[in-house]
């Protein structure tokens, strides 16, 4: 998929402040430096495009990028352990749920997790509300360039276990610093911006 402009077009707290567009949202959804600002800025080619922060927690809002007017790519609040407090985790939980149950453009919500470790119970949280607004479940393994060859294939089968999926749902081994998963990443969202052609204005 050839890239030509890429912007952040909001930074929302409320649904209100999502921007108008007749064109699919895909959501990316994580814990807290399961690497969602690495994943989109290596995806858009662009260097700090999103914000990366080593202190978890750094995304307190829901970001808005608009791709050629084709594709928004929506990064949402990291979940886990940010050292926040009760009451901003469960705002940002709120924030989640409310644009998930209310953007009618929302076409698919990926599911980040770190391909090192054994997913969460909020891992398995998150696939859940992910699974009763989208039809299927897509999950990116960041960090897939930190395991050793000979752990691969049992670190997808234990993402895979551990999450249920199979039939449609769909795995990508992901990596920023090689370069594994883009391609097969890029392929399935023109699949899906094909698909999603009709989508109308809220």
């Amino acid at each position: 998929m050839n890239i030509h402009n890429v912007e952040l077009t909001i930074s929302a707290v409320r649904p209100n402040q999502y921007p108008k567009t007749n064109f699919p949202d895909l959501a990316f959804a994580g814990r807290s430096n399961v690497g969602k600002s690495s994943l989109i800025n290596k995806l858009l080619n662009r260097k700090s495009l999103a914000r990366v922060s080593a202190k978890p927690g750094k995304t307190a809002t829901i970001n808005f990028y608009n791709i050629d007017d084709c594709i928004n790519f929506v990064d949402l609040p990291g979940y886990g352990f940010a050292r926040v407090s009760k009451e901003e985790k469960r705002k940002w939980g709120q924030m989640i749920e409310t644009y998930l149950h209310t953007r009618s453009t929302l076409s698919q919500v990926i599911l980040l997790v770190d391909s090192r470790h054994k997913p969460t119970e909020d891992d398995k949280l998150m696939l859940s509300f992910i699974r009763e607004v989208c039809p299927r479940a897509v999950v990116v393994a960041t960090k897939f360039d930190k395991l050793k060859p000979s752990q691969r294939d049992e670190s997808l089968k234990l993402i895979i276990t551990t999450l249920g999926l199979d039939g449609d749902d769909i795995i990508i081994p992901f990596s920023t610093i090689n370069g594994t998963g883009v391609e097969e990443f890029w392929s399935y969202v023109e699949e899906l911006v094909t698909n999603d052609g009709g989508n109308t204005d809220e």
